[in-house]
């Protein structure tokens, strides 16, 4: 359960926002939405390898 202090003179919107960001951050909402459908173990591993490819690439062209 998350817990939001709302601090004293802050608006509801700021503590609104903080709210978002520490959700999002447990990832509840991602996992809700991949265990609505069924993903063969296959498409999974292949998806892992290509976000995998990509962030090396990514990380690679950081050095230079």
């Amino acid at each position: 359960m998350l817990l939001i202090q709302v601090k004293e003179n802050e608006s509801i919107d700021k503590a609104l926002k903080r709210f978002k960001k520490k959700f999002e951050k447990t990832g509840v909402l991602k996992e809700l939405r991949s265990r609505s459908a069924f993903t063969k173990k296959s498409v999974q591993r292949r998806k892992e390898v290509i976000h995998a490819t990509y962030v090396q690439k990514m990380r690679e062209n950081e050095v230079i």
